[in-house]
């Protein structure tokens, strides 16, 4: 049986937007529609052409618009349709008062980073890094049981992939993630290979 290769990838970087918004929309709305930026799109198609990315078996995305904008390129690449599961939706922010309220005395400015020492902190309404964790873990031990010996391209969000590499990986004095003293950076974008035997991860390296 050969082994199972899973690239999970965090999507391109998004635009910046500013001003008033005339819309009842609530943050997590907003954040579900986010699209990419010039950069995040140019950066996106650059990234379908990386060679670790030919020769994908099958696609599977987050339903928010920025994720799917990032999964388009790698399908076109590989001529086929990405499938979205909600699981692979970044952790849900919930109340954004009680977010701020955490993040007032912390070191960094990154939510998805201070979650990694808190990962049982979570909003009214929002996600746990624990519930993410949890979620995650079920998608993806169903897709190695469904897909065994594939190779599978995931594109997801920046806390959703911390807080699941949180089951092989260390959290480090600076909040990032290390695995095998090999610190990740979980960047817009970024390609991760996780090589499965048996459903049993072996090797995660970041490839550049």
């Amino acid at each position: 049986m050969k082994d199972t290769i899973i690239y999970l990838i965090r999507h391109a970087e998004t635009i910046s937007e500013n001003g008033i918004r005339n819309t009842n929309e609530t943050p997590q709305d907003i954040s579900e529609k986010e699209i990419l930026s010039i950069k995040g799109e140019e950066d996106s198609k650059k990234l379908s052409k990386n060679s670790e990315l030919k020769n994908i078996d099958i696609i599977w995305c987050s339903s928010y618009t920025r994720a799917k904008q990032t999964a388009k390129y790698i399908a076109n690449e590989n001529n086929l349709q990405y499938n979205l599961d909600k699981r692979l939706c970044e952790r849900k922010l919930g109340n954004i008062e009680d977010l701020a309220i955490f993040m007032n005395d912390k070191s960094t400015k990154d939510p998805s980073r201070e979650q990694l020492a808190f990962p049982e902190f979570k909003t009214r309404d929002g996600e746990s890094a624990i519930d993410t964790n949890k979620r995650m873990n079920e998608f993806m031990n169903e897709i190695m049981e469904k897909y065994k010996g594939k190779r599978i391209a995931i594109v997801s969000h920046g806390g959703a992939i911390k807080f699941y590499l949180l089951s092989y990986c260390k959290v480090n004095e600076n909040l990032n993630l290390e695995y095998k003293g090999e610190e990740l950076t979980i960047s817009s974008p970024c390609l991760l290979k996780l090589t499965f035997r048996k459903n049993v991860l072996i090797n995660l390296e970041q490839i550049k």
